[in-house]
């Protein structure tokens, strides 16, 4: 009798958790004597074969027989029987005389005779093992069919045997439909970034793992490959990531064998949808004309795995065999192909592709083609569409012979990658530039690119110094460039904390102003003019150029331009007005297709969201900014998402997840000197720290935020912390300080005419009143925020107002503040305000009743969020999707739930909630 096959541990099997939950219950049936078969049906690359691996790990007790079948042994009779029962034809006497003659030549001989004797023979030569059996057979497409039709008879008739045969098959080919099939589709986002992170190499950025994952499209095997063939310049951002699977690899192996089985005219037109994504049918049928495109494309739509009709065009079903169709087709076949599409796009919005057809067929002089192409890139969006305008200004450098005029085109190709969110690419673009002799003009460009590129995702001091010169560069060349660098320089500094450099670059641009700059050129001034005077507290002077920001607004187009308009509103105190102009820039970069705009405008909204209280929004907000930061490589202002996050954590009452957002914006603001984002996290965890009564905490970390160094420290949030930091030092003896910084706020504040900062001014100047005066003040406070947008803000007056009358024995009168407060509070999911609240309501003697189930008092405010909707029956998909959270970090919280609540299964939470 042979043993069991060795288990080995298989590897963790991302996003096919239903897939093992099944395998596991065929394993389970088949021990207690109720067997069955199941097929694993999927493309290649899918992970059948590795959910055999798993199978064959967890079946330790079985006699595990095991098989693949391959293409060069599918002709030889029984072959894939003869791999697979040599391990237990020691049981052969077993069977019956005339069975066991049969099956033993089957396999010495090859000889199978098309009846009934060998399906049953190898039946009965499983069940005669005495032990439980796993079958494994891979590639069962490529058995021969005597051993492939046997397995299949025998998978039918194995209820009341403890066997198992698993089988795995691809898609496309032809399988038994009475047999369990357990199809195994695309990995999803969260599965694909966990198997990244367990196959890639350490350090590897965002900006290049997301490429990859675009390429793979959800395929386990495409991700190994494209992983493994990262080279090390790639790894360093020297070289632009991989724009196709590795040719040569398993999976191009795969789909290169499904293409050669189609007819030579379907493979023609396959190659024309590779040479242009987005041919659409019309197209296609007239550049084909007189034969018939769509008829000649049926052998692909019918195989099912190779082409689709999405819509008015054909789609690969599989993104990633567009290139394989393309790279498999001779180079003379597809200049024909581009010539032939060329000549069918005749519009004048069809311009770009036109030009990027005839350049690919070479129909011309290269530098005619490549006039053509450059010209077409310049005039063309940055949208999505074939071919991306870098890719066209790329082209058109390679074919330019001029060094100066290629260098240009190669910055503005670097420039367009920069936009579309493609930051490696952008690097690599500019490395090229290395190797040209080029002019003060385009080194100013490239000084440009290059700078906004550290600007978010390198060290502020770096990108500050190369933004600079740039526009030395660009003085004598292009003015509204060499402007463009002055204001990103100095937001550099400005996003370093440091107001010395900013002011020193604002200064050096107002030099520049001329009466006859255009609209979008004047705004930029008068938006450093104003920020700048803000910065040194001369509000009313900086008054009349934010205004003309905003009126100058409405002239511009530019993501990034609306943005600073966005800001002026925020400076001058106008909230909706903000709000509204980066809305708007967020749009208007929509639209454009400035990917890598989108965080940073992002940001100017939840900056006016915060101010309004608008908490939810924020979270979405944050999470999006924080999700395309990540995915194009800019980890600066990753970082101040991060710490937007941690503020709505802390306003929820959610201590870890506030600590760990916050620690990680600390981490990436120390490695950038980002002072904002450090600061940005340090009133974060002071807010928890208040929320939590840890008054003298919150007191420090404040103080933290004046800091002149940069470090976690910030003029703008320094001032905007104010209400925070004068309530934490009243409680803890620090009264001087908390007038001093008052006296800033109320300098900035009394310039404005919002209600929201007017109502935060005036509680700090009751928190440090006398008794008898603080009233009126907090009256006062509580009339202009009901003029204002936050509730929130106006809930924390109630509390510290109510809380000051309960001192003061008014206990009737505070009830009246503390219940509205408490009403608020409970709204926002403010878990530890709830609680203060609650405190201080008790207090004034009044009985207050938890909402929660007692055990469930342990829990923060997230963790009882997202125990509640468990306990509603959604899966961790489902909860995640419904808090903008991701998957691993629901199931990390519900780990932690079940070891406070001391519980270990869903069931015990629904009952324990209920």
């Amino acid at each position: 009798m042979p043993s069991a096959s060795p288990v080995t541990r298989s590897p963790a099997l991302h996003g096919r958790d239903a897939e093992q939950d099944a395998l596991l219950r065929l394993l389970d049936d088949a021990r207690t004597g109720h067997g069955g078969a199941t097929l694993l049906s999927g493309a290649p690359g899918t992970g059948k074969t590795a959910l055999l691996d798993f199978a064959v790990a967890r079946a330790g007790d079985f006699v595990v027989l095991r098989t693949r079948g391959t293409e060069w042994e599918a002709r030889l009779p029984c072959a894939g029987l003869h791999g697979l029962l040599r391990p237990v034809m020691d049981r052969l006497p077993a069977l019956p005389p005339a069975q066991a003659s049969v099956l033993a030549e089957a396999l010495e001989l090859g000889a199978a005779d098309g009846g009934l004797a060998l399906p049953a023979a190898v039946l009965n030569l499983l069940v005669a093992v005495g032990r439980p059996v796993l079958v494994c057979v891979d590639d069962v497409h490529h058995l021969d069919a005597p051993s492939r039709e046997s397995l299949f008879f025998a998978a039918r008739r194995l209820a009341g045997e403890s066997i198992a045969l698993l089988f795995a098959v691809d898609d496309d080919a032809v399988a038994p439909c009475d047999i369990p099939a357990l199809p195994l589709s695309n990995l999803n986002d969260e599965a694909c970034r966990r198997l990244t992170d367990d196959l890639a190499p350490p350090g590897l950025t965002e900006d290049l793992r997301t490429p990859l994952l675009e390429i793979a499209c959800g395929n386990p095997l495409a991700i190994a490959e494209l992983i493994g063939s990262l080279s090390p310049e790639q790894l360093t951002g020297a070289a632009a990531p991989p724009e196709t699977l590795p040719q040569g690899g398993r999976l191009w192996r795969a789909y290169a064998r499904r293409l050669a089985l189609l007819p030579g005219d379907t493979a023609h037109m396959l190659l024309l949808l590779a040479a242009d994504p987005d041919l659409d049918m019309l197209t296609l049928v007239r550049a084909t004309e007189p034969e018939c495109a769509l008829s000649v494309l049926e052998p692909a739509e019918r195989a099912g795995v190779i082409v689709r009709v999405a819509g008015d065009r054909y789609e690969f079903r599989e993104r990633a065999m567009r290139p394989v169709v393309y790279a498999g087709a001779s180079p003379a076949r597809r200049r024909a192909a581009h010539r032939l599409l060329a000549g069918a796009l005749e519009h004048d919005h069809q311009r770009l592709r036109r030009a990027w057809h005839r350049a690919a067929a070479l129909d011309g002089s290269g530098e005619r083609l490549a006039d053509e192409l450059a010209a077409a890139a310049a005039a063309a969006g940055s949208h999505g569409g074939h071919p991306a305008p870098f890719l066209a200004f790329e082209r058109a450098a390679e074919l330019t012979a001029h060094g100066d005029v290629r260098a240009a085109r190669l910055a503005a190709a670097a420039n367009r990658a920069w936009q579309a969110g493609l930051p490696q690419r952008a690097r690599s673009l500019l490395t090229r530039l290395h190797s040209l002799t080029i002019s003060e003009e385009v080194r100013g460009q490239a000084e440009l690119i290059h700078g906004s590129l550290e600007l978010r995702s390198g060290k502020t001091g770096s990108a500050r110094d190369e933004l600079l010169a740039a526009a030395e560069w660009l003085l004598g060349h292009d003015r509204g460039q060499a402007v463009r660098a002055l204001i990103r320089a100095s937001e550099a500094s400005y996003l370093a904390g440091d107001n010395h450099r900013f002011l020193a670059t604002a200064q050096r641009a107002a030099a520049l102003r001329r009466p006859d700059d255009p609209a979008a050129t004047q705004l930029m001034f008068e938006y450093l003019a104003g920020t700048a005077a803000t910065f040194r507290g001369r509000h009313r002077e900086a008054a009349d150029p934010l205004r003309r920001v905003v009126e100058l607004a409405d002239s511009v187009h530019s993501p990034s331009v609306l943005a600073w308009a966005g800001a002026a509103s925020l400076l001058l105190g106008d909230d909706v007005q903000a709000l509204r102009l980066s809305t708007r820039a967020v749009e208007t970069a929509r639209v454009q297709g400035a990917v890598s705009m989108l965080p940073q405008v992002l940001d100017f909204v939840i900056q006016a969201e915060v101010w309004m209280g608008r908490y939810g929004s924020v979270t979405a907000n944050a999470i999006e900014g924080l999700r395309l930061a990540q995915e194009s490589g800019q980890l600066n202002s990753a970082a101040q998402h991060l710490a937007w996050l941690a503020m709505t954590a802390a306003v929820e009452g959610d201590e870890e997840t506030c600590r760990i957002r916050a620690g990680s914006a600390i981490e990436l603001a120390g490695a950038h000197d980002l002072g904002i984002a450090g600061a940005l996290s340090n009133w974060a965890m002071a807010h928890l720290d208040l929320a939590a009564g840890r008054h003298a905490d919150a007191a420090k970390r404040l103080r933290a935020t004046a800091r002149i160094d940069g470090t976690n420290g910030h003029l703008v949030v320094r001032v905007i912390a104010t209400p925070h930091f004068v309530e934490a030092a009243v409680r803890t003896g620090g009264r001087k300080q908390a007038e001093a910084a008052l006296r800033v706020l109320d300098r900035w504040v009394g310039s404005t005419r919002s209600p929201d900062r007017l109502a935060l001014a005036a509680r700090c100047h009751a928190l440090l009143a006398a008794p008898d005066d603080a009233e009126d003040l907090f009256r006062s406070a509580l009339d202009l925020h009901h003029q204002g947008f936050s509730e929130f803000e106006t809930a924390r007056t109630q509390l510290l107002f109510g809380s000051a009358l309960r001192r003061n024995r008014r206990p009737g009168a505070a009830r009246e503040h503390l219940h509205s407060a408490l009403e608020t509070f409970e709204r926002f999911g403010a878990r530890l305000w709830v609680e203060q609240t609650r405190t201080e309501l008790r207090g004034a003697g009044e009985a207050v009743r938890s909402p929660r189930p007692k055990a469930a008092e342990k829990l923060t405010a997230q963790q009882f969020q997202i125990a509640r909707i468990v306990a509603e029956g959604a899966t961790n998909r489902e909860v995640a999707a419904r808090l903008f959270l991701s998957p691993r970090t629901v199931e990390h919280h519900l780990r932690n739930i079940f070891t406070k609540l001391d519980i270990r299964s869903r069931v015990e939470l629904v009952r324990l909630l209920s």
